[in-house]
């Protein structure tokens, strides 16, 4: 990843501000929203780490997938499995096939761990799924919140909100599409 071509926006949803960072392989980092602009900047830009330095603000960046994601806290289906493009640089072969497997879940459903797991060929690795979920880049493009325990529990979060916020992301994946 070169950090000087990472460029990063922050925008307004439903739900409060969203952030995202892309560079020339695809989005690296999602931030979930945030109440204020500058919360979800300064919470975007530590997770981009010493790329934070050389990252651009850029307002209209992927307008299209702004207005996707804006769609989705509206409350539309929007499909976000294979488009956008994203970033796993600096994730190892597990990570990456875990969080590629997530990208494949559609909204409105739930696996468990030991499912997804089971799904990248590592029936016995539920714990060691739920870690690479746990330090997933880019939530909501990759929807680690369908992903819960084998009892139905919810299990982790580690987006700011904890498990409310994925319950709540669940439960909004349930409701019909908001009429305009």
């Amino acid at each position: 990843m070169t950090a000087s071509r990472t460029r990063y926006t922050i925008f307004r949803t439903r739900w409060g501000h969203f952030g995202f960072a892309r560079n020339e392989e695809g989005v690296c980092r999602s931030l979930l929203p945030a109440p204020e602009a500058e919360t979800a900047r300064k919470a975007l830009l530590t997770s981009l780490g010493p790329s934070e330095l050389h990252a651009v603000f850029e307002r209209d960046l992927a307008r299209d997938l702004q207005e996707r994601i804006t769609a989705y806290f509206e409350g539309e289906n929007v499909d976000f499995s294979t488009d956008p493009a994203v970033d796993l640089t600096g994730r190892g072969p597990f990570e990456r096939a875990v969080l590629n497997a997530c990208r494949q879940i559609p909204a409105g459903q739930a696996l468990t761990y030991t499912v997804l797991a089971e799904k990248i060929g590592r029936p016995h690795a539920a714990r060691a799924v739920g870690n690479a979920l746990a330090g997933n880049p880019i939530p909501l493009i990759v929807p680690c919140h369908r992903v819960i325990r084998a009892d139905g529990g919810l299990g982790g979060f580690s987006a700011p909100g904890g498990t409310a916020t994925k319950q709540r992301l669940l439960l909004h994946e349930q409701s019909p599409v908001n009429p305009k």
